[in-house]
Order: C-alpha cells, then sequence, then structure tokens
C-alpha cells in the first residue's frame, strides 16, 4: 500500500499551489533575486571601451575565457560588475573544506554544530574577499595589457576594477545565501543555472546560423540535439537511482502490547555529490587562468605556456578536469555523508543491518558500499562532463551543450522541483492537522 506521504504526493495540483501562499512568496523572491543579478551582468566596470573587449572576447572565445564567461553568464565577456560571478566563493569554499581536513582547530570547529559552521562561513568570506580581490587585480591589469580595451589606464582604473568586482561578488555571494535561506532551492546553484539558462537562447540561434551558413552540417546539429537528449536522460536516470540498504528494527514491548519488528532501508545515492564535483574541478582550473588570455601573450613566458596547455579540449586540460571532477566526487561525499555517525545513530534506535554487528562493523559496511556507489558516480560524471568536451572540441560548437551545464541544468532544475513539492506536501500537511483538530474540537 502507498504511505500518507506518497499519496499526498500522487494529489499534488494547481490548487494545491494556489493555497500554498507562502511557496509562491518564495517563488516570486527567488525570481526577483535572480531578476536582480540578471539586471548586474549588463552594467559594465567603469573605464572600458566595449567594442574593444568584444573584439578580444571574439578572439579567445574558444578557450578557457568561453568557459569562463559561460558560468558568469556573458558577464565576463561584457565585463560587467558581476564578471567573476560567484567563482571566488566557490574556490574559498573548496580551499576551507581542504582546510577542515588538515586543520585541527578548523576540524574541532566543524564539530561544534552550529557556532562552528557560522565560524567556518565567515572565513569563507573573508577569503572570498581576498581571492576576488587577487583575480580582480590581474583582470585590472590584463585589460591594461589588451589594446585599447581602457580608456584611461593607471592606478585609478586598478583600484576602481577591484573594488567593483569584489563588491559584485560580495554582493552574489550574500544574494545567493538569501535565496536559500527565503527563497526555493540552493542559491548558489541557481546562480550559476540563471546564467547558463539565460545565455543557452544565444548559444542556440548561434548554432543554428552556422548550420545556415554551411560551417556546421546539418547531420552534425542533430546529432548535437540526440546527444544532448541522451545526456538529460542519463543525469536523470542516474540521479535518481539510489543504493538501498536494508535496515532491520527489532520487536519491541510498550506496556502489555509487542509491536512487530519493522525493517526500513538506508538510501545512498550513486551521485551523492550532485553537481559540486564538476563546478568545484571547472573553478579550479579557471583561477590561475583566469587573467591569462588578456594579456595577449604580454604576461610572463610560464604563464602563457600554461595557458596553451590548459586551452578547452587540450589533453591536461581534460586530464585535470577528469582528475579533479573524480576527487571532487569522493571528497564532497565524505563530507556530507559520515558512516560512522550513520552507524551510531542506527544503533542507538535498536537498528541493524541484517548478518552485521552494530556499531564499528556497520560503519565499515556502509563505508565500504559507499565507496563502491561513489566509484560508479565518479565514472558517470566524468562521462558526462568530458564525452561532449570532446565534441565540442573537435567542432567548434558553443560551451553550452558541454555535459557540465547539462549536468547543472538538469541537476538544479530536479532539486528545485523536489523542493517545491516538499513545500507543497508540507503544506498539504499543515491542512489535514488543521481539519483533525478542528474535528476534535466539533466532538
Amino acid at each position: 500500500m502507498a504511505s500518507a506521504a506518497e499519496q499526498l504526493a500522487a494529489n499534488l495540483n494547481l490548487s494545491a499551489f494556489a493555497k500554498a501562499e507562502e511557496l509562491k512568496k518564495r517563488i516570486w523572491f527567488t525570481l526577483g533575486a535572480l531578476l536582480i543579478y540578471r539586471l548586474g551582468t549588463y552594467i559594465p566596470v567603469p573605464g572600458i571601451n566595449p567594442e574593444a573587449l568584444a573584439e578580444v572576447f571574439r578572439q579567445q572565445q574558444s578557450g578557457i575565457i568561453g568557459l569562463f564567461n559561460m558560468f558568469s553568464g556573458g558577464a565576463a565577456g561584457r565585463m560587467a560588475i558581476f564578471a567573476l560571478n560567484i567563482m571566488p566563493y566557490i574556490s574559498a569554499s573548496i580551499i576551507m573544506q581542504l582546510m577542515t581536513t588538515v586543520s585541527p582547530t578548523l576540524e574541532q570547529a566543524k564539530k561544534e554544530g552550529e557556532a562552528g559552521r557560522k565560524l567556518i562561513n565567515q572565513y569563507t568570506r573573508y577569503l572570498t574577499v581576498v581571492l576576488a580581490a587577487l583575480q580582480g587585480y590581474g583582470i585590472a591589469v590584463g585589460l591594461e595589457g589588451s589594446g585599447n580595451v581602457v580608456l584611461d589606464p593607471g592606478m585609478f582604473f586598478r583600484i576602481t576594477t577591484v573594488i567593483t568586482l569584489v563588491g559584485g561578488t560580495v554582493f552574489l555571494m550574500w544574494l545567493g545565501e538569501q535565496i536559500t535561506a527565503r527563497g526555493i532551492g540552493n542559491g548558489i546553484s541557481l546562480i550559476i543555472f540563471a546564467g547558463i539558462v539565460a545565455e543557452l537562447p544565444s548559444a542556440i540561434a548561434g548554432t543554428l546560423e552556422l548550420g545556415r551558413q554551411g560551417a556546421l552540417s546539418t547531420p552534425l546539429i542533430l546529432g548535437v540535439v540526440i546527444m544532448a537528449i541522451l545526456v538529460i536522460a542519463l543525469i536523470v536516470f542516474v540521479e535518481r537511482a539510489q543504493r538501498r540498504i536494508i535496515i532491520q528494527y527489532p520487536k519491541r514491548q510498550v506496556g502489555n502490547r509487542m509491536f512487530q519488528g519493522d525493517s526500513s532501508h538506508l538510501p545512498l545515492k550513486l551521485n551523492t555529490a550532485g553537481v559540486i564535483p564538476p563546478i568545484f574541478a571547472s573553478s579550479l582550473l579557471l583561477l590561475p587562468v583566469t587573467v591569462a588570455n588578456f594579456s595577449s601573450g604580454q604576461g610572463p613566458a610560464w604563464l602563457n605556456t600554461v595557458t596553451a596547455l590548459l586551452g578547452h579540449g587540450q589533453p591536461l586540460y581534460l586530464l585535470l578536469y577528469a582528475a579533479g571532477i573524480i576527487f571532487f566526487a569522493f571528497f564532497y561525499t565524505a563530507i556530507v555523508f559520515n558512516p560512522t555517525d550513520t552507524a551510531d545513530n542506527l544503533k542507538k534506535h535498536g537498528g541493524f543491518i541484517p548478518g552485521i554487528r552494530p556499531g564499528e562493523r556497520t560503519a565499515q559496511y556502509i563505508d565500504f558500499v559507499l565507496t563502491r556507489v561513489t566509484v560508479v558516480g565518479a565514472i558517470y560524471l566524468t562521462l558526462v562532463c568530458l564525452l561532449p568536451e570532446f565534441l565540442i572540441a573537435s567542432t567548434g560548437l558553443p560551451f553550452y551543450f558541454g555535459g557540465t551545464s547539462l549536468l547543472i541544468i538538469v541537476n538544479v532544475t530536479m532539486d528545485t522541483v523536489s523542493q517545491v513539492q516538499g513545500h507543497l506536501l508540507a503544506h498539504q500537511y499543515e491542512g489535514l492537522i488543521k481539519k483533525a483538530k478542528l474535528r476534535g474540537r466539533r466532538r
């Protein structure tokens, strides 16, 4: 028989949505915040020559700068106040999470619950400002060396550019936190999602124009469409897949009544880390070469060499990208899921895995299963993100048709829809509870 929650989920409809006032407020708040973000991607940094900047990006859009422009929602191509987007915050989060594994102080703070989490978040914000300032200054220097992009080069331009870009990143960091707290979905993921989706129509139009001009053949365009559909289907299938570990609860006596033992399951997702591994891997690859392509070959020799080796589609880029995805798939899974804590909670509530002794042996078994599941998830992420990259590198298609962008779009959409359904379920439960109370009072 279906549970009450499953029955409610089956009965969700537009009438339930119309009555959920809090959910509608959250959705309107999220849409308003994303609209503000999109408006900010069109406000340029002071002192920039738009025509010269557009020419620079036209020459280098096939490299890593084009990938960075995709994640920033086109703001980097327009050198807007949100040109750095949320990437410095993601890089700072990576560094802080790595530091919690090597620093005893941060590791202790992580175990202190809400207070420790707030402390680590504060350190992450400070580090975000530092990284954004370094990247902003590098971009300012790189722009000055890119021909006539800067109208009035000098220290004043560098200071104003750093302040503007750092301010834009800090504002987006705050906006993402507000969306998470007062809106629907994960704010940081939604900001990246909005940037990719907003530029998708122009990417499709550009691809069709290339097909009209004969630069891309019709079979190739159809093949890309079919590939995108297959990748989306694979993402939906794997993201909903679970490895369920059976949990048994013993018989228990309450008063004079004996209750039969119950059985449940512990669900382990194939991809526990979600979209975090490709985003983290991309941000780390973008971090050292954010500014390199702006120097037009006038930078240090080693920097130009690194830029060439890390070009989009280059073997070193693909190798480091795959290694980063695999590493962060295991690393982030270890952060969000602790087998020892799960085993302790099962032991406290009398639950056990059939054939496995409670306590340490249960933790070892869960860790063993989780590791095998994560291997499958890491391989899936690597294939989804890299296979389209080979096609893009060989055909010159826009980055928006890559596996990373499709993974982010599908994952964020599924997560947001599930949160909407959760709010609708909670609203219907509240309605049932109110009706039950009214009936009780009438009796």
